[in-house]
């Protein structure tokens, strides 16, 4: 497997990526797959550990950094913007089908968390993939307004939609609003605000377990007010007759989101429920990956091995 670095641009921000090529000699174009990241990571995390796994199998795989986000380019350094991010996919989409060693009849996409939402809708208003799969499901919209687990009292969010505002105004009047940090400062500060999934975001995300340099761990404050009427799932029923997997772990108290996007699929749709894993451990821990990547391989291989099917 071999990993070169390439750019390419998104509604005119430039998009850093990394495209991971696999080793065994192939005749003819291969099939690609679209690899994006959840939120506030970077494509050396996660997103690059299953595009690295999945070039292992055969598939060209492009890990990206979100517009705004890594080593991408875009200003306020930290938006979360549901529309760029689903351009961000499509851009990827158009890199891949200009180039001679893709088979522009065999491109698929694979977001996970965050970029499991975009992708679905990426793909929903997007003909040119020809198959969809999310790993631990999330949508940003429904996290930030709910909650992970869906219970949130509705007040939070509209005390974050106030200083979202607030921080518009400061803006406007030409001083610095800051940024929304995302983590507190240690793990019983986040086992406070956010239970066992708070521990184990801010355990990937600020410990060696998985921290890296150019995952911001903030947004901009006006992504909130960005994601506040945003639904990624309102374009699930356009994937159909296309494929859709979702893969999810029987301990992610975000896999309510995982039900409500499979509930409105009108094409072939699976929930694959990997037993004993939580929504973080599909980032990084072996055995639940393994687990992934077996079922992510099986199901690009059926869908993106017959060329000019969309099924």
């Amino acid at each position: 497997m071999a990993r070169s670095d390439i750019r390419f641009y998104s509604a005119d921000i430039e998009i850093a990526a990394h495209l991971y090529t696999p080793d065994t000699p192939t005749a003819g174009p291969l099939p690609a797959l679209v690899v994006g990241h959840p939120g506030t990571g970077v494509k050396e995390q996660t997103s690059g550990t299953y595009a690295q796994r999945l070039a292992e199998r055969g598939f060209v795989t492009l890990a990206f950094d979100a517009a705004h986000q890594g080593e991408s380019g875009g200003l306020p350094r930290g938006l979360e913007d549901p529309a760029q991010r689903v351009e961000d996919f499509k851009a990827a989409v158009s890199y891949l089908i200009a180039r001679d060693d893709i088979a522009e009849d065999r491109i698929g996409l694979l977001g996970i968390c965050a970029s499991g939402g975009y992708s679905l809708s990426a793909t929903g208003s997007d003909s040119r993939v020809r198959a969809v799969a999310a790993v631990c499901t999330a949508d940003p919209s429904r996290q930030f307004r709910l909650g992970a687990d869906g219970g949130q009292n509705p007040a939070v969010f509209r005390s974050l939609l106030d200083a979202a505002a607030r921080a518009r105004t400061v803006a406007a009047r030409g001083k610095d609003p800051g940024v929304m940090t995302m983590f507190p400062r240690s793990a019983e500060q986040a086992h406070a605000l956010g239970g066992e999934h708070g521990v184990e975001g801010f355990e990937y995300y600020c410990t060696t377990r998985g921290e890296h340099e150019r995952s911001a761990k903030f947004l901009a404050w006006e992504s909130i007010d960005r994601l506040a009427g945003y639904d990624p799932f309102f374009a699930v029923p356009l994937i159909g007759p296309r494929p859709m997997l979702q893969i999810v772990g029987d301990r992610a108290v975000t896999s309510w989101m995982a039900v409500q996007a499979h509930q409105r699929a009108t094409g072939p749709a699976e929930l694959y429920w990997i037993e004993g894993a939580s929504h973080v451990d599909l980032y990084d821990k072996k055995e639940y990956i393994d687990a992934a990547v077996d079922k992510l391989t099986a199901f690009f291989s059926t869908h993106l091995n017959a060329r000019g099917s969309s099924s």
